[in-house]
C-alpha cells in the first residue's frame, strides 16, 4: 500500500471528511473543523482504530512516526492499543493542560481577546499556586489558595478563574489524568466554603448626568464638530455602549430605512440589536465624513481603524468631567442611565420598551422565553422624543452652563 499521499498543506486546509496517508494512517476532519489522527490496523483478524492526537498538537511527520512504530508492533504480533494500555501515563501540570485546554477549545471562541483573557487571567492567578503541580494532585485546598485571597476584593475576576480552572480540571478528567471529582466545582462545593458572589461583590454604577442637564450638555457639543463630540452625540441619542458606537460600521447602516443593527458578536447579550435612528441622530451621520479604506463610523488617526477607547471619556474629560472633573464625574457610559432616568421620570413609555431600547437581558427565564419581539415600533417613537428632549437647547439658543453657578 502506497503511504506519504498527505502534504503538509493538504492536512491544514483539510475540510470535514477523512483522509488516508497509507499504511493504516488517515487524518479525520469533524464537522466542527477538529482534525484527528486515526491509525487502522487488522488484529487477529479484526479491525481495529486507535487514536493518535490531535492537529496541529500532532503534526504530519508525528502522525507518521507513531504509525510506523505501531505498524511494527502489529508486526511482531503485538496489540498497540493493549501496549499502550500497559504502558504508565505521564500526567501533565496543570500549565501544560491548561495549554492543551486552550488549543483544543480557542476555534470555538467568539474572538482572540477571549482567549487572551483566559490566558491572562490563568497566569496572574492560578499559575502562582498550582501552575507546577500535576492535576492529579489538586485538591480543594489548592483551590482555595488561588480564590480566597481575591474572592471580596476583586469578585467577579475570582469567579471567572474559578470556572475557567473547573473547566481545565474536567478537561483533565475527560482525559483520564485525575478523579472525575471537581475540587474547582462551584455547586455543592466551593459554593459550601465561599459565600456567594452576589453577597460580596460590590456592585458600583458609571457616574451618570442627571438627565435635565443632558439637553444642554448636547447643546454644547453641537459646537464641536469633531469625530469625537460626533461619536458621543450618537452615543447619547442611542443610549447605546462605547464599544458599539466606536466599531459601527457604514454597512451595519440602513439609511433609508433609518435602523442601525448592531451585531450579536458587539453586543453584551450576544444576539443582534435593532437600534432606530432619529432625526437627530441620522443629522449626525449626514455630518460624518466617509473614509476611504476606512468602514468604519468614527474613523481614528490610524489607517483602516475607529477612535480609541478613551477617545469619548478624554473629550469629556477635556469639557470639564470625569474623575476629580470640576463640573461632575460623570462618564460616557453614564448616559445609558441618564436615558433610563429620563423615560421612567418624564416619558410615558413603558418599563419593557426602556429595557429593550437599552439591549438588556432579561434575566427571568420564564418571561424571556414568552418575550420574542424587540418592541420597535414603540422603541422608534421612544427615541424621536428622546432626541427632541435632548434637542431643546440646540446651538444658538441661549444656554445656562452645567454644574457652574451664575
Amino acid at each position: 500500500m502506497a503511504i506519504h499521499k498527505l502534504t503538509p498543506r493538504k492536512v491544514a486546509t483539510a475540510r470535514p471528511g477523512k483522509y488516508v496517508d497509507g499504511g493504516g494512517l488517515r487524518l479525520v476532519v469533524s464537522n466542527s473543523g477538529a482534525k484527528k489522527w486515526v491509525f487502522r490496523f487488522t488484529f487477529e483478524g479484526k479491525c481495529r482504530e486507535m487514536g493518535l492526537g490531535s492537529f496541529p498538537d500532532v503534526g504530519l511527520a508525528a502522525a507518521r512516526e507513531k504509525a510506523t512504530e505501531h505498524r511494527k508492533e502489529v508486526k511482531a504480533g503485538i496489540d498497540p492499543i493493549e501496549a499502550r494500555r500497559s504502558q504508565p501515563q505521564k500526567t501533565p501540570t496543570f500549565t501544560t493542560c491548561a495549554a492543551r485546554y486552550l488549543r483544543a477549545h480557542r476555534r470555538g471562541w467568539r474572538n482572540a481577546k477571549h482567549a487572551r483573557q483566559w490566558a491572562s487571567t490563568l497566569k496572574t492567578y492560578a499559575r502562582p499556586v498550582i501552575g507546577s503541580m500535576r492535576v492529579d494532585a489538586i485538591a480543594t485546598e489548592d483551590i482555595l489558595g488561588i480564590l480566597s485571597p481575591v474572592w471580596t476584593s476583586k469578585t467577579e475576576t475570582a469567579k471567572r478563574v474559578q470556572g475557567r480552572v473547573e473547566n481545565i480540571l474536567d478537561y483533565a478528567a475527560a482525559h483520564k489524568y485525575r478523579d472525575p471529582l471537581n475540587p474547582a466545582r462551584w455547586r455543592g462545593h466551593l459554593d459550601k466554603l465561599l459565600p456567594k458572589p452576589s453577597r460580596v461583590k460590590k456592585v458600583t454604577h458609571h457616574p451618570a448626568m442627571p438627565h435635565m442637564e443632558v439637553p444642554a450638555f448636547m447643546a454644547e457639543l453641537w459646537g464641536n464638530d469633531s469625530i469625537s463630540a460626533l461619536a458621543l452625540r450618537f452615543l447619547i441619542l442611542t443610549a447605546t455602549r462605547t464599544n458599539e458606537v466606536l466599531r459601527a460600521q457604514w454597512p451595519e447602516i440602513d439609511l433609508e430605512s433609518a435602523i442601525w443593527i448592531v451585531p450579536a458578536q458587539r453586543m453584551k447579550a450576544r444576539r443582534d440589536h435593532r437600534v432606530p435612528l432619529s432625526d437627530a441622530t441620522m443629522a449626525v451621520l449626514d455630518a460624518l465624513p466617509r473614509v476611504a479604506g476606512n468602514p468604519y463610523l468614527f474613523p481614528g488617526v490610524r489607517r483602516g481603524r475607529p477612535l480609541s477607547n478613551m477617545a469619548l471619556l478624554q473629550l469629556m474629560r477635556g469639557m470639564g468631567y470625569g474623575v476629580a472633573g470640576d463640573r461632575g464625574s460623570y462618564v460616557p457610559h453614564g448616559f445609558r442611565s441618564s436615558f433610563r432616568d429620563w423615560s421612567g421620570e418624564v416619558s410615558s413609555f413603558p418599563r419593557d420598551v426602556a429595557e429593550m431600547a437599552l439591549a438588556h437581558v432579561i434575566e427571568n427565564k420564564v418571561e424571556a422565553a414568552y418575550r420574542r419581539g424587540d418592541l420597535f415600533t414603540k422603541r422608534r417613537k421612544m427615541m424621536q422624543e428622546w432626541a427632541d428632549y435632548l434637542g431643546k437647547l440646540k446651538a444658538g439658543a441661549e444656554v445656562t452652563p452645567i454644574n457652574q453657578s451664575a
